[in-house]
C-alpha cells in the first residue's frame, strides 16, 4: 500500500517514472540516515528514526518514511548525540563515504539533501521499468 503511494506520486512528477520512483525511495528519511552513515544498516535507521532519534530542518521526527526534499536538513537530537551509540558511530561514520547528493558533518552529526540522485548514483541492479510496468496495469 505504502509503494503504491509512491508509484503514483512519481506518475505525477515530470520526467521517467521510473527515474522518480527511485529517487522518492532514496529520499525517504530511513534510507537518507542510513546513507548518511548514521547507522549500518537500512533496518537499523528504521529504528533509530522511529524512536526518535532524529530531527528534520530543527524538528523531531519519528517517522521513516517521512519524503524529504531538497535542502532539508537532517541531524542526531541533542538529546540523543549523548548517547554512546553515537559517540561512537561519528567514528564509524567517518570510514564511510556518503553519497554526492548529500552533505554531511560529522562534527555536529548532521547532513543535509542537497538535490535528488541521478539514476548513476543510486545503486542496485533493478530495472525500475519493470517495477513501473507492473503498477500499471492495475
Amino acid at each position: 500500500r505504502q509503494f503504491r503511494r509512491y508509484y503514483e506520486t512519481a506518475l505525477g512528477r515530470r520526467g521517467l517514472t521510473g527515474l522518480n520512483l527511485l529517487q522518492i525511495l532514496e529520499a525517504r528519511l530511513d534510507n537518507v540516515v542510513f546513507r548518511l552513515g548514521f547507522s549500518s544498516s537500512r533496518a537499523q535507521a528504521r529504528l533509530l528514526v522511529t524512536h526518535g532519534h532524529f530531527t528534520v530542518n530543527g524538528r523531531r521526527t519519528d517517522v521513516p518514511s517521512m519524503l524529504l526534499k531538497q535542502g532539508d536538513e537532517i541531524g542526531v537530537r541533542e538529546g540523543s548525540i549523548k548517547l554512546t551509540y553515537f559517540k561512537d558511530m561519528g567514528e564509524i561514520a567517518e570510514k564511510r563515504n556518503s553519497p554526492s547528493w548529500l552533505s554531511r558533518d560529522l562534527k555536529k552529526m548532521s547532513g543535509v539533501m542537497a538535490r535528488f540522485p541521478e539514476r548513476a548514483e543510486i545503486d542496485g541492479s533493478l530495472d525500475e521499468q519493470l517495477i513501473v510496468e507492473y503498477y500499471s496495469r492495475r
